[in-house]
């Protein structure tokens, strides 16, 4: 079913978007806030550009943007997917606990910011470009992979990524000399466990928006782990 959302206000989308039944698409979105909140069991595809919260507190089903998305895409969400066929904003995958974000392009700050696993859940955000500074901020569970697909000649991340990350990992592809990791932190070669862990991450990527599994599985791969589970002691107490 489509759902024009020209119009057409957050509520009212959101209303269009249940009655609508288990699939539908949107057209003509253009910065609706919150669509697909709470959501769970529903297919939902987008044309247009969403706003702020896309997916919050999602609790399963797919939400598919054919164009970039704004700030907090699945904040807090549960499970289910969101693909975004373009770039997204800051604090992507605020809090997730479960469920996975695979994004085409880049992302801005704080991407994966306070993200966690939770009980069988393990929450993943894969980022074919680059991601802004703060990435991984506060990180407490799951797996954040940044391919560095970007051209711009940038670092596949921006300034203190990993900041006060005291659990799960973040994966980068390429070279990380340019980044700058705080003490809290371990960066290291991918034992052969997170290899064939992150292996299908790369190939879902490449079925979703192309690209050769095999030659970006080649690498190479930098992994960031915390090297103690009290990082705040170490940042903010002397002792």
């Amino acid at each position: 079913m489509n759902v024009e959302a020209k119009g057409l206000d957050y509520k009212a989308l959101n209303e269009a978007i249940r009655a609508a039944g288990p699939s539908c698409r949107i057209t003509g979105c253009l910065g609706q806030r919150f669509i697909g909140a709470g959501m769970s069991g529903r297919q939902v595809e987008i044309d247009g550009i969403p706003g702020n919260a896309l997916g919050a507190y999602l609790g399963g089903g797919t939400i598919t943007v054919n164009g970039n998305a704004q700030d907090a895409v699945g904040d807090t969400m549960n499970d289910g997917s969101i693909i975004i066929h373009g770039s997204v904003g800051d604090t992507a995958g605020y809090a997730m606990r479960g469920g996975e974000i695979y994004v085409q392009g880049n992302a801005g700050y704080r991407v994966g910011i306070h993200m966690k696993a939770y009980q069988d859940k393990q929450p993943v955000i894969v980022i074919g470009g680059r991601a802004g500074s703060f990435l991984g901020e506060y990180q407490a569970g799951g797996t954040i992979l940044v391919l560095g697909q970007h051209t711009d000649g940038k670092p596949a991340a921006g300034y203190f990524p990993c900041t006060g990350q005291h659990g799960g990992r973040v994966i980068f592809r390429g070279d990380v000399s340019g980044i700058r990791f705080p003490e809290q932190v371990t960066p290291h070669a991918p034992t052969a466990e997170e290899l064939a862990q992150l292996r299908p991450l790369v190939e879902r990527w490449c079925a979703l928006f192309g690209g050769d599994a095999a030659a970006l599985l080649e690498g190479p791969f930098t992994v960031v782990t915390p090297d103690s589970r009290n990082p705040y002691r170490q940042m903010y107490a002397a002792n």
